[in-house]
């Protein structure tokens, strides 16, 4: 299924420019030319990420976003703005805004940042919710897990969403750049050491004998595979 875009931008030649850019690149795309209709609009469609420029008539981009959150609508963002200043930009990320780019910006950076922004906030389900193996237990849902020895952790979102692509890829490598690839952004700077990091806890709460793992094993000069 497609992820779905909302645009909302008053500038005619921009927003048409970037509607059909965005369909090409097989997005959803749903416009909005003011602030006015933006809530509404957003609650209708119900998009995976908003492009929201700052400078619109009626309600700006950042009253837009302040509504938003108070109506407890937490869509990614991503706000285009024409204005270059460095209080602009810090206030809109200081709100919690996902990204910012400045017009006039590059169509494929803004491509790029999109995808990251995606695949950086996209949900972790659609799986079962809890997996059990070897008296351990994983809960998607709740972000918990039932250690080897019996004690309830509560994981990050990072770890929940690397343990779900190991259960997905059950008894397969996956590769190192696969990894990173599926579950870093580039400016994140990650590394092969930071998944062994993430490898070598999961041993602590998930095998007997953590030196001598048993379901999270380590490939060498590949990658890593869980087993059950």
């Amino acid at each position: 299924m497609a992820f779905k875009i909302l645009l909302i931008e008053d500038e005619l030649t921009l927003r048409e420019t970037l509607k059909l850019n965005l369909e090409l690149e097989s997005y959803q795309v749903e416009t909005c030319d003011s602030g006015e209709n933006a809530i509404f609009l957003t609650q209708k469609f119900n998009p995976d990420l908003i492009l929201l420029d700052i400078m619109l008539p009626v309600y700006n981009g950042i009253e837009i976003y302040k509504q938003l959150k108070g109506l407890k609508i937490n869509i990614p963002v991503v706000f285009l703005t024409a204005k270059n200043t460095v209080q602009d930009k810090i206030e809109g990320l200081k709100l919690g805004a996902d990204d910012y780019i400045t017009k006039p910006f590059d169509l494929e950076e803004l491509l790029l940042r999109i995808n990251n922004v995606l695949k950086h906030n996209k949900p972790i389900a659609q799986l079962s919710e809890i997996f059990k193996f070897n008296n351990c237990e994983i809960n998607f849902s709740t972000f918990q897990a039932k250690t080897i020895n019996g004690s309830l952790e509560t994981l990050s979102k990072r770890e929940i969403a690397l343990l779900k692509l190991l259960v997905d890829n059950l008894n397969n490598v996956i590769s190192r750049d696969e990894i990173l690839d599926k579950l870093w952004t580039k400016d994140e700077n990650p590394s092969s050491r930071t998944i062994d990091n993430y490898i070598l806890n999961f041993r602590k709460l998930f095998e007997h004998n953590p030196k001598e793992p048993v379901h999270f094993q380590s490939i060498r000069g590949v990658g890593y595979k869980f087993c059950v």
